[in-house]
């Protein structure tokens, strides 16, 4: 996972940007909330008022609020206030009843007055309810709706009518209300004094219902702009993400098919082809999900659950228990499903290269299953390999699908907690509906980040199965490198090549295929080779170009060896036509060109004729542009080799190697092939693999192998004579007179 998470560093401005951005947007959804909680509590309860001190009071009204003042409040309140006049211009127009009476107005410079009317307002009502007799009644234990209720009720004219009274009266008289009005809770103050401030502004004549709605529009228009700062910054993190994705899995796909290509037949050998289709594809898609989904969430998660905390602490500190109770309840659910499912999220890939393996297979021979008759057998075998993927993607399913209920239910259940708890507090005055509403918001958002933090279990084990899958490959270094300082042949390869003691073994086998073979083959010459079956012809043509490395021994080319060279300039002294001509979509020139893109038509047209080609390309619609179908499906065996030898020919190459590339060909076919290759290699080596010995009967050096070993070296007639094995080969190829 490590080596795949590298792949970040190249887009780490971009991830940066994205992490501003989601905190960008973690910002505006934390503060909608809080918003929601201004526009019930401010705008709807408090008629938009949001000090618990008055910008403007009657002089009247001055007067009874500092009757109720404890000393330090009062002195504070008349720093803060200076007495306007009646009528005057500056004033009239917010507070009309200023036209006929006093006013204080609050200095612009005037430092928070804290709960000071509040206290003052609350001190009036105890005072007023042991005046009343009610003094068994404390006001700590009297909900907020009442004690609101008493003073929207409240009217002033007999109150003022006994400020002379009261004024007569000591200051110990309100001792006791007073302090019964400190002790109380600072919030619950506040709404008194904010109920009391709107008494004050009816009396002078202000529209509170305007303010009411003006405030609310106001704070409706900031949480709508904060809505669309949050979709942009979603939209934009959408974006970059799914860019940084995307680009992450082209480097990835890149790397891959890069790496694949260096590998050597041994690296075939240890990843299958199906494997290694299926970790370019499905693996780099479940990293690229990966990436695009997890740059979002893992960053967006923690901050929205650290700043739902911080908020809804904010809100109410008592109820923070609720949060901490559901978070539990969510660790211990994704815990107990991350350990069930993980396991078969590991399974999942090795299943479906198992699927893609069956499928290639099936595709691949379904000539070979029709003639034999097996459509139901591979129909079974395909659907045993189905049916356990399926199997085990639906129980990881099943597992996944149990945990959204369930974190639906540990959500309502959050929330019914909340606002059984949250009623409570209201009702003791100790929290305002706007706040318990919000701390619910805060309560969801925490969850919700948590959910993330969850789906991201999801798709983090999968895709670093995959991301461990994608990196065996990575990590794996091809069997074959060039050398540090390779040597060259340029402007002077003649094509000589030399064996010399060389023997070989696949990977971990016990004993050699190839055993201590020795010969040369000279330009200008046909080196052919032959032997049984599994005598080792291919894989000994096959050391040349270096898709195995000899295990003892050394291959020269000019009396360089092999291994010195770097292996583009190795290939590109080899004309290489397989033993199974392998043919890419495309037309007949692309084909031609594929190891000497500059050639002229003229020169295609020459090998087509060299190869026997010519005739069959001229009958087709196109000519040298018609259509090649993947594969070569519409071509013949013989055609598809035919046009494997003029690619190799076209290429014009100093070491030509023929592995076994006549055998889809007729006698006749086959004998004007070589003669028109003899004409026209030139120089050139050729070295042929060939089963008929009528295809080699005419080459200068013949090579027969036995087991790996060499059974004889020479032309044919002296081979005859000399090696029993090749003569056992003719004998069974040739008639009496041909031997003779």
């Amino acid at each position: 996972m490590r080596k795949v998470l590298a792949y970040l560093k190249s887009y780490a401005v971009w991830i940066a940007v994205c992490v501003a951005l989601l905190f960008a947007q973690a910002m505006c959804d934390l503060s909608l909330p809080n918003l929601m909680s201004e526009i019930v509590n401010v705008g709807v309860m408090q008629s938009g008022i949001q000090d618990s001190a008055p910008k403007a009071i009657s002089e009247d009204g001055m007067k009874l609020m500092k009757t109720f003042l404890s000393d330090g409040d009062r002195r504070q309140v008349e720093e803060s206030y200076t007495l306007v006049s009646a009528g005057d211009p500056a004033y009239t127009a917010d507070y009309p009843e200023s036209e006929s009476r006093n006013i204080y107005v609050l200095n612009d410079d005037a430092p928070p007055l804290g709960g000071a009317f509040g206290r003052a307002a609350m001190t009036l009502m105890n005072f007023m309810r042991e005046s009343a007799g009610q003094g068994g009644q404390q006001a700590g234990d009297a909900g907020s709706s009442s004690l609101t209720e008493g003073l929207e009720e409240i009217d002033f004219a007999p109150l003022y009518a006994m400020q002379p009274q009261l004024d007569q009266m000591p200051s110990e008289a309100f001792d006791s209300a007073r302090e019964t009005a400190s002790a109380m809770d600072e919030s619950m103050l506040d709404q008194v004094g904010v109920v009391m401030v709107r008494q004050f502004y009816n009396e002078l004549g202000v529209d509170t219902d305007a303010m009411r709605s003006s405030y609310i529009w106001i704070t409706g228009l900031k949480m709508l702009a904060l809505t669309l700062a949050g979709a942009l910054a979603t939209i934009l993190v959408g974006l970059l993400a799914a860019r940084i994705g995307a680009g992450i899995a082209r480097s990835l796909r890149h790397d891959v098919f890069s790496r694949v290509e260096s590998f050597a037949n041994a690296e075939f050998d240890r990843f299958s082809t199906a494997s290694l289709i299926t970790r370019t594809t499905n693996d780099v898609t479940q990293v690229q999900m990966l990436f695009t989904m997890g740059i979002r969430m893992i960053c967006y998660a923690p901050i929205m659950g650290v700043g739902g905390i911080v908020m809804a602490v904010g809100k109410s500190v008592s109820m923070t228990w609720i949060i901490a109770l559901g978070v539990l309840v969510l660790i211990g659910l994704v815990t107990v499903i991350f350990s069930i499912a993980m396991p078969k999220f590991k399974m999942v890939q090795k299943l479906v290269d198992k699927l893609n393996l069956v499928t290639r297979e099936s595709l691949s021979g379904i000539m070979v299953i029709r003639a034999f008759g097996t459509q139901e057998f591979e129909e079974n075998r395909f659907d045993r390999a189905n049916t356990d993927l399926t199997r085990v993607n639906l129980f990881v399913n099943r597992v996944m699908v149990f945990m959204m209920p369930a974190m639906m239910f540990v959500m309502n259940a959050i929330s019914l907690l909340i606002m059984w708890v949250g009623a409570h507090q209201i009702e003791a005055s100790s929290m305002q509906v706007g706040d318990m509403m919000a701390f619910m918001q805060y309560a969801m958002q925490i969850i919700m980040s948590f959910l993330m933090i969850a789906m991201m279990f999801i798709i983090v084990p999968r895709a670093a199965v995959s991301a461990d899958r994608i990196a065996e490959v990575l990590a794996t270094e091809p069997s074959i490198r060039d050398p540090e300082r390779p040597q060259s042949l340029a402007g002077r390869a003649q094509g000589r090549v030399e064996f010399r003691h060389v023997s070989f073994r696949y990977g971990h086998a016990e004993d050699d295929v190839l055993h201590d073979i020795t010969f040369a083959a000279e330009p200008g010459q046909t080196t052919a080779f032959i032997g049984s079956t599994g005598s080792g012809k291919s894989t000994l043509v096959n050391l040349i170009p270096r898709f195995y490395d000899v295990t003892e021994g050394e291959i020269l080319i000019d009396g360089v060896n092999i291994k010195d060279l770097s292996q583009h300039e190795l290939h590109e002294l080899i004309g290489y036509v397989p033993q199974k001509g392998v043919l890419f979509s495309g037309d007949i020139a692309s084909n031609l060109r594929y190891g000497r893109p500059e050639a002229s038509e003229e020169e295609l047209n020459k090998a087509a004729e060299i190869a026997q080609a010519a005739d069959f390309i001229a009958a087709a619609e196109g000519g040298m542009h018609n259509e090649i179908a993947q594969g070569g499906g519409n071509v013949s065996g013989g055609q598809k080799q035919r046009l494997s030898i003029a690619r190799a020919l076209v290429k014009r190459s100093p070491i030509y190697i023929f592995d076994d590339s006549f055998s889809a060909l007729d006698f006749k076919t086959d004998a004007a092939l070589r003669r028109a290759l003899k004409e026209n290699t030139g120089a050139s080596t050729v070295l042929l693999v060939a089963q008929r010995v009528s295809t080699i009967m005419n080459a200068e050096q013949i090579v027969v192998l036995d087991e790996g070993r060499v059974a004889g070296i020479g032309t044919h007639e002296k081979l005859l004579k000399t090696c029993e094995t090749y003569r056992e080969i003719a004998q069974s190829q040739l008639t009496k007179e041909e031997l003779e």
